[in-house]
């Protein structure tokens, strides 16, 4: 995990996460969810069972700086909205990034290292997020300061795989048949097979904005 100056709101009592005790395996999933639909849940279902997690948290941010946050919903919209879909009594939904006044994954996995030590953190990600992971702040940190579950996605696959971080963090990478045994690694990635589903927040998006032209 990067080692980032620690800033002053990293001990601020403002910043809540949820409960969580030391020794806990618990997996994150950062995203914008703007809208969370079925593939997230399947991504979240994934890690839980083939991990072996005690937790996955389903940690909505502010809005990504890769990504135009002009359509971006309000966060108690899509908080709301992940609640809705998160139906595992192991899964939570947090939006701490908002109060923590982070724009980098980087940064919310420093302040986790610092809030909740002796908690194995996993970050959990789908497939499509691989496939760009080099643009990410302090990628190579990240991907070699925790572990990654990375969930395959319909059609994202073989471009994950042939990723630039991919290739660059290939010597970390744990065979499917072992990822059981991330949870408790320094570090390592490994890439997760299971059902796909073709839910896009993007495609949602566009539905709906064709939905509201209509006469």
């Amino acid at each position: 995990m990067p080692h980032l100056s620690t800033t002053r709101s990293f001990g601020s009592l403002r910043v809540r996460t949820p409960h969580v005790e030391r020794g806990l395996k618990v997996g994150v999933m950062g995203g914008s969810f703007n809208p969370p639909h079925e593939g997230h849940r399947v991504v979240g279902e994934t890690a839980l069972r083939r991990l072996g997690l005690d937790q996955l948290w389903w940690l909505v941010t502010p809005g990504n700086p890769l990504k135009d946050n002009g359509n971006l919903r309000p966060l108690d919209d899509r908080m709301a909205a992940c609640r809705a879909l998160a139906r595992h009594p192991r899964m939570h939904v947090t939006a701490f990034e908002a109060e923590l006044k982070a724009r980098y994954t980087a940064v919310t996995l420093a302040f986790l290292e610092t809030r909740h030590p002796g908690v194995r953190f996993v970050w959990v990600m789908g497939a499509d997020n691989l496939a760009g992971f080099h643009r990410w702040q302090s990628w190579r940190g990240i991907g070699q300061g925790l572990p990654i579950a990375v969930v395959d996605r319909p059609h994202w696959r073989l471009r994950a795989i042939a990723s630039p971080a991919a290739r660059a963090l290939g010597r970390l990478q744990v065979p499917e048949v072992q990822a059981g045994t991330v949870a408790g690694r320094r570090a390592g990635w490994t890439l997760l097979s299971t059902r796909l589903s073709d839910a896009s927040s993007t495609a949602i998006r566009a539905r709906d904005r064709g939905m509201s032209r209509e006469p």
